[in-house]
C-alpha cells in the first residue's frame, strides 16, 4: 500500500486535473494561455493553505513535460539550489518550485536572480502570505503574481469523489459507503482547505472498521470526529487575519450588526483578544465619535471586562459592545477636522499665535504686549465673546464640519452654527 498521504497522491498531473482556480486555468485565462503557448514564466502563487499552490506548480511543469524540482526556502540550503542550477544546465531549463518563498533569505535570493534573468530557472514560488507585503521586490518584479482562492464546497466534493473512485492513487479499492451528510460535512468543515478535507476522509476510511458486509460506512458522526480540528482555520499572524479585522471594522461602520458579530466570532475563535480590544476602541472614536460620545468609554469598559474575564466569558461584554457600536449613529467629523488642521500645519500654514492669547503669567509679559487684550469669556453673560483665536495667516480657516447623525452632535452643530453667525 502507498504510504504517502492521500492529499499528496491525489495531486493533479496536468492542468486539466486542477480543481478550482478557474480564473487562472480555464481556457483563455493567463496560466492556461502559458501552457497552450508552451511559454511558462516565473510566477508567485499565493493563497490560503490547502488551495493547491504546490499541486498547481507541479501540474504546470508536468503539463509541459519540463524537468522540475521542489525545494523549501526555509529548510533547504543554498547548496540545494546550486544543485538545482546544475540540473538546469544539464537539461537546458528547470522549473524550481519553491515553497515558503516569502522566507527566501538574501544569500539564496542573490544566487537565484541571475539564473532567473537568463531563464535557465523558471521559478514558481508558493506562499500563504501576500507577496506585496512579504516578497522581496527584486524577486517579485521578475515574477507574475497569481492569487489562489479557497475552494468552494462543491469543488471539494468533486475532489473527494475523485479520491473515492480512483483505484490507482485514491481510495477506490476500499468498499466505502459515505452518507450525504458526511460528505457535506467534509466539504463544509474544511473551510476551503482541500488538503484538510482529504486528510479527514483518509482518516475516516482507515479508522472505520468494515461491517459484516465488508463495507466501510462513513456517517456524519465519523466525519465530525475526523474533521474536528479543521472546522475553523484562522492564522493570527497571517494576511487573512488582517482581512478579518478589516471586515470587522467595516461591518460595524456600515451598521451591519449580523456581519459585525460574525467577524467578532471569527476573531474570538482565533483567540485574539488583544486585536479585538484595540479595534473596538478605535472604532468607538473613529467611526462613532461625536454621534454617540459615550460609546468610547463604554467600549473601553467592555474591553477591560473582557480582558479580566478571559475566554469564553469575554465574549459576553464584547458582544454587547459590538452590537452597540454597529447600531450607533456614525460620525467621523472630529478626527477629520483634526486631520485638516494637521494638513495645514505640516504644509507651513500655521503662523504666529495672536498676542492676546500668548502666556502672560510671568513678570514682564505686559511689557511685551502678551495677553493685554484677551477677553475672558466667563466675564460675559452668554459665556462667549467675539475675538480672534487663529493666527492671522489662517484666521478665516474652518476645519470642523458637523454631522447630524446623532442627537449629541446635532446639539453641537447648533452651537457651532450660532457662533459662526455671531462672528459674521
Amino acid at each position: 500500500m502507498n504510504q504517502k498521504p492521500l492529499a499528496f497522491r491525489m495531486r493533479p498531473s496536468n492542468i486539466e486535473e486542477i480543481i478550482g482556480q478557474a480564473h487562472l486555468v480555464q481556457e483563455g485565462k493567463t496560466i492556461h494561455r502559458m501552457i497552450t503557448a508552451h511559454r511558462l514564466a516565473s510566477m508567485i502563487l499565493f493563497g490560503p493553505p490547502g488551495t493547491g499552490k504546490t499541486s498547481m506548480a507541479t501540474a504546470l511543469a508536468k503539463s509541459l513535460k519540463l524537468p522540475h524540482k521542489t525545494l523549501n526556502a526555509v529548510t533547504d540550503k543554498k547548496k540545494d539550489m546550486e544543485i538545482a542550477v546544475e540540473e538546469a544546465k544539464m537539461h537546458g531549463q528547470l522549473v524550481l518550485i519553491l515553497d515558503e518563498v516569502h522566507r527566501l533569505d538574501k544569500a539564496k535570493q542573490d544566487f537565484l536572480l541571475p539564473h532567473l534573468e537568463s531563464n535557465r530557472i523558471t521559478l514558481i514560488g508558493c506562499t500563504t502570505s501576500n507577496p506585496y507585503h512579504s516578497i522581496n521586490p527584486a524577486i517579485r518584479s521578475r515574477c507574475h503574481l497569481f492569487e489562489l482562492y479557497r475552494l468552494t464546497p462543491p469543488e471539494i466534493t468533486q475532489a473527494l469523489n475523485r479520491a473515492l473512485n480512483d483505484t490507482a492513487e485514491g481510495l477506490g479499492e476500499i468498499n466505502i459507503d459515505i452518507s450525504d451528510e458526511a460528505m457535506n460535512h467534509f466539504s463544509q468543515a474544511a473551510n476551503g482547505d482541500l488538503r484538510a478535507a482529504l486528510n479527514g476522509l483518509e482518516l475516516a476510511a482507515f479508522s472505520t472498521p468494515e461491517d459484516e458486509e465488508g463495507v466501510v460506512r462513513i456517517t456524519l458522526e465519523i466525519a465530525e470526529e475526523c474533521m474536528q480540528k479543521k472546522s475553523f482555520s484562522h492564522d493570527k499572524d497571517g494576511d487573512a487575519h488582517y482581512d478579518v479585522l478589516s471586515a470587522f471594522q467595516k461591518s460595524i461602520r456600515g451598521s451591519d450588526v449580523d456581519a459585525s458579530l460574525h467577524y467578532l466570532g471569527r476573531l474570538i475563535e482565533a483567540g485574539d483578544l488583544d486585536s479585538i480590544g484595540r479595534r473596538l476602541v478605535v472604532i468607538a472614536y473613529e467611526d462613532i465619535g461625536l454621534a454617540n460620545p459615550q460609546a468610547g468609554p463604554r467600549a473601553m469598559a467592555a474591553v477591560e471586562a473582557a480582558e479580566r474575564l478571559g475566554f469564553p466569558e469575554a465574549r459576553i461584554p464584547l458582544s454587547v459592545a459590538v452590537t452597540e457600536l454597529a447600531l450607533s449613529p456614525k460620525s467621523n467629523s472630529a478626527y477629520k477636522a483634526l486631520d485638516e488642521a494637521l494638513y495645514d500645519i505640516r504644509n507651513g500654514k500655521s503662523g504666529e499665535v495672536p498676542a492676546h492669547l500668548k502666556d502672560s503669567h510671568y513678570k514682564g509679559a505686559a511689557k511685551l504686549g502678551r495677553g493685554l487684550e484677551y477677553k475672558y469669556p466667563h466675564n460675559y453673560e452668554s459665556g462667549w465673546v467675539e475675538q480672534q483665536y487663529l493666527p492671522d495667516t489662517i484666521k478665516g480657516r474652518s476645519y470642523y464640519k458637523p454631522k447630524t447623525t446623532g442627537k449629541f452632535e446635532q446639539a453641537l452643530s447648533q452651537v457651532f452654527q450660532k457662533i459662526k453667525k455671531r462672528k459674521l
